[in-house]
């Protein structure tokens, strides 16, 4: 059985039909719940009886259409409504389901041809090491020979998220996946974060001889975005920081440091907007953080020593991702900083994951906990998604390992 890694292209081939035959291809994986994704296209052979995905465009009709190599993977949607495809254990691949059904029909045609194929989150070589080090609560990736690291924070939710570091050390990187509340015996319902957690997992890495120095990376989504902006005010050896769909001011619990405290944007749930089935649209409940008294929320970028890579979907429904890159990148331009690069995707909502990610625009809100509008438009999506990571790993790349 092939495998290959869960964020790079597969190829995908039928031989030995018929001239110009009619067949549609299925994709389905299950999660580690039980949950079942499935994509359908319909295609058509070529003269010679053979049908290449990467040459031969799908027909209307399935889940997508045109040319689009990868369009079995990430248009796979789940049967249960809303459930979003996340690994909760990298050490083990998806195993993902190809079949070849006769016809074009709405009703399954006879199957032609099957196979399977497994989706892997580590390469061979790179070890997942658990971290229990005085308060950290963590996972550390680490490829065969020491590499620059960075650091992976995820957004609200609690737990500890693997799927991006693990993607990101067969890359060439160290990376720490760290968990800040309701993991293990870290605290369940915090009311305030402590940046001090966050810098001894930064010294953590730094200290570490299987990681090269001599500054650290750190790549956060949403509320994780706004804590490695953070880290990046106040702390050193912090080199480069990308932020995905990330706040640039501190959201949902205030943040201390020493004797300071940055108090939370304030939401207003008032503002809440209501659509057909109950789905409701948060995406203008925040104060705006460049006007009083939403400012007094604004982290201090401007202090940050780091490379900024700030990226944003513009249909983000969560926060005006885009609002927010573009204001702090004015903000900082006119300090006469030239430490940030900034990335707009036009139809994509809140949530950007690695490529050939199964598309998520209406899931659980982060803050309420109640269904809500995430944003974005899936082709828009599919192809942000690769070209977000390949930045990242490029910008990582060029500033952690040019020293």
């Amino acid at each position: 059985m092939q495998t290959v890694l869960f964020d790079e292209p597969l190829g995908i081939a039928v031989q030995g039909l018929s001239p110009r035959q009619q067949v549609t291809l299925r994709a389905s994986l299950r999660d580690e719940a039980g949950e079942l994704f499935e994509a359908h296209a319909r295609y058509q052979a070529a003269e010679d009886g053979e049908l290449d995905v990467a040459r031969c465009p799908a027909l209307p009709g399935g889940s997508f259409s045109g040319l689009e190599p990868m369009g079995l993977l990430w248009a796979l949607q789940p049967r249960k409504a809303f459930w979003r495809l996340v690994k909760k254990d990298v050490q083990t691949p998806f195993l993902l389901r190809l079949e070849v059904l006769e016809g074009h029909g709405d009703d399954s045609g006879r199957l032609l041809a099957q196979a399977q194929h497994e989706r892997a989150f580590l390469r061979d070589g790179v070890r997942r090491v658990p971290v229990r080090d005085g308060r950290i609560r963590a996972t550390l990736f680490l490829p065969p020979a020491p590499f620059p690291g960075v650091i992976t924070i995820d957004g609200l939710g609690g737990g500890l998220c693997e799927h991006r570091a693990s993607l990101l050390a067969n890359h060439g990187f160290a990376t720490l996946a760290l968990a800040y509340y309701q993991y293990e015996d870290l605290v369940q319902k915090p009311t305030k974060l402590h940046l001090e957690y966050f810098e001894e997992a930064l010294n953590y890495m730094l200290q570490h001889t299987q990681v090269k120095g001599p500054g650290i990376g750190l790549l956060g989504y949403s509320k994780g975005g706004d804590l490695s902006l953070a880290m990046a005010a106040f702390l050193k050896n912090i080199t480069a920081v990308a932020s995905i769909n990330g706040p640039v001011a501190i959201t949902a619990f205030p943040l201390c440091y020493k004797d300071k405290t940055i108090p939370a944007l304030i939401y207003k749930e008032n503002l809440t907007k209501v659509y057909d089935n109950n789905i409701l649209d948060y995406s203008d409940v925040l104060d705006d953080p460049f006007k009083a008294p939403g400012n007094q929320s604004l982290i201090p970028i401007e202090n940050a020593e780091a490379h900024l890579l700030l990226i944003a979907g513009q249909d983000d429904h969560i926060i005006h991702s885009k609002y927010y890159v573009t204001e702090a990148s004015k903000y900082l331009q006119a300090q006469g900083k030239e430490n940030v690069q900034t990335l707009i995707y036009p139809g994509v909502g809140h949530c950007i994951d690695p490529p050939f990610s199964p598309f998520y625009p209406i899931g659980k809100h982060p803050v309420f906990h109640k269904r809500a509008v995430l944003g974005g438009e899936l082709t828009a999506y599919s192809k942000a998604q690769v070209h977000a990571w390949l930045q990242i790993r490029a910008f990582f790349h060029k500033h952690l390992n040019d020293k």
